[in-house]
């Protein structure tokens, strides 16, 4: 199955269909027939589901128009962290792909914060247990409550607990919500691959429904050139020329051992050396990119699909492939995982002992470029919520 995710994915993101393999060729015609069944079933589902699900606080949406590795993860935790900053308490709606590994990871880098993270298909259900738990927020309200409104007289303590945002993850095609600010992420490496809708290409939707965003965002902007970074601007804009767009790269900022989350290693220990990269992400190159530009003597990879959950043969190939570099550099390597990757089953890869093992912490960071900043982001984020910051 692995193996055939991977042929799929390859397919997706070739821009000359005239260079594929004998295999990939062979499957183009299959998926391009499920493609078109999807397109019918997206119109359908599109056209039973018109966001009429208001909630009864402002929700914020990050989504996409393209399978893994857009940074929808790490801008939710920004907008998560920015938000509880103005003691407002977001709840976080996700659903929980490969057994919650996002999840987990918003879990540990938001700890201490007055931050809930709800998993599950229904949204809307999720929520609704939630508002029942911690009671919410209400904008609207002018009167006081027990279980929708905050009295200023109880102190400010319980506005850490009552729900004052909703952050929807991965929410652009999460139809039946309303939803208050729409925040879509861009792959600048692979922003649309081949332009073909699943499973033939890795669009979920077409292009045309960059329409309905409020703001785009191009993650990994730092690894692409200007001119490519100009090219996907002016595509956006062919769409929706008023669309503000957002620059974003992923900054890393320590590593730390597997078995030891608490420990923060510097950046500098895999300066010099030999690394293999392991991932099992959206976007393995900018990972890699990444990774290469901490200095490192040699960078080798083993990609697998994005929430690939790590099996006993994968130990046994990635053993294999240290055992190669260990040969051919005279020099132990250092195996490098993304957080992702080391929260989906952080006991299979002490399988890898005695070679050493680091995660490699990043945050995500605003560019500023062609007049739009983090603050000016912020400031979108500020309209939606300015009623809770006021009071």
């Amino acid at each position: 199955m692995e193996k055939l995710r991977r042929v799929v994915h390859e397919i997706a993101y070739a821009q000359d269909h005239a260079k594929l393999t004998p295999l990939q060729s062979s499957l183009t015609p299959l998926l391009s027939f499920a493609s078109s069944l999807y397109g019918v079933a997206l119109s359908l589902r599109r056209s039973l589901h018109r966001s009429n699900h208001r909630l009864p606080v402002p929700v914020i949406s990050v989504g996409n128009l393209t399978w893994g590795g857009n940074g929808k993860t790490p801008m939710v935790e920004f907008i998560a962290r920015f938000v509880a900053d103005f003691r407002i308490s977001p709840l976080i709606l996700t659903r929980g792909y490969a057994g919650g590994d996002e999840a987990r990871m918003l879990q540990r880098h938001l700890l201490g914060r007055p931050v809930k993270i709800g998993v599950g298909a229904n949204r809307a259900a999720t929520a609704a247990s939630f508002f029942e738990k911690y009671g919410y927020i209400d904008p609207h309200c002018r009167k006081f409550s027990e279980r929708t409104c905050i009295d200023q007289e109880e102190g400010s303590h319980l506005k850490s607990e009552k729900i004052g945002v909703i952050i929807l993850d991965d929410g652009m095609q999460h139809w039946s919500l309303w939803r208050d600010l729409e925040i879509v992420m861009v792959n600048g490496l692979m922003p649309w691959g081949n332009r073909q809708l699943l499973p033939l290409g890795p669009l979920r939707e077409p292009l045309m429904a960059l329409g309905r965003a409020d703001a785009a965002v191009i993650h990994n902007a730092d690894l692409v050139s200007d001119q490519n970074l100009k090219n996907i601007e002016l595509e956006i804009q062919e769409i929706k020329n008023s669309l503000p767009i957002f620059f974003t790269r992923m900054a890393p900022s320590y590593l730390f051992e597997v078995g030891n989350v608490d420990s923060k290693i510097p950046l500098t220990a895999v300066f010099n050396a030999v690394v293999l990269c392991v991932s099992a992400i959206g976007s393995a190159n900018a990972f890699v990119q990444g990774l290469g530009k901490l200095g490192a003597y040699h960078v080798d990879r083993l990609d697998y699909s994005d929430h690939h959950i790590f099996q006993a043969e994968d130990i046994g190939t990635i053993k294999k492939r240290l055992g190669e570099l260990e040969s051919k550099f005279d020099s132990k390597p250092i195996v490098v995982v993304t957080e992702k990757d080391y929260d989906r089953d952080p006991e299979i890869l002490k399988h890898l002992e005695p070679s050493k093992v680091l995660v490699l912490c990043s945050e995500l960071q605003f560019l500023t470029h062609r007049g739009c900043s983090e603050d000016i982001f912020k400031s979108l984020l500020k309209r939606i919520f300015r009623s809770e910051m006021n009071r």
